[in-house]
């Protein structure tokens, strides 16, 4: 039992170590501030869920340890991470920052123009 707890252990750290080390690299090699958002926000988030799921594993499995703490600390991250990366790409695209050149479309571009009409409309009425 105890080879096998350090196995996961020592996958779940790696795998985490991996991705982060991925996240690292994306953000230094990704040409825009769209790219290393999402660089930083998905890669990191597994990296760092990995990571801590690996030490939840200690533990549990090695310490007879059961954390609740960690378990909330993992849910906590993985639903705050990805909406913090959204929001600091849309409040990139908000304040018009520009995509790099080799970005094919702009599929939000109607809906911000859309919206600025409506806003603008009410601000008339």
């Amino acid at each position: 039992m105890t080879i096998i707890a350090n196995i996961l252990i020592v996958l779940t750290i790696s795998v985490g170590t991996i991705f982060t080390i991925v996240t690292m690299i994306g953000i230094l090699r990704l040409p825009d501030v769209y790219t290393r958002a999402h660089a930083a926000s998905k890669s990191a988030t597994l990296g760092v869920l990995s990571i801590l799921l690996g030490v939840f594993f200690h533990f549990w499995l090695n310490e007879g340890h059961f954390s609740i703490q960690l378990l909330l600390g993992i849910v906590f991250l993985f639903i705050t991470s990805p909406i913090g990366g959204h929001l600091m790409g849309r409040a990139a695209y908000m304040s018009g920052v520009k995509p790099t050149e080799l970005t094919v479309g702009d599929d939000l571009k109607e809906a911000v123009e859309e919206g600025k009409k409506k806003y603008r409309s009410r601000l008339k009425d």
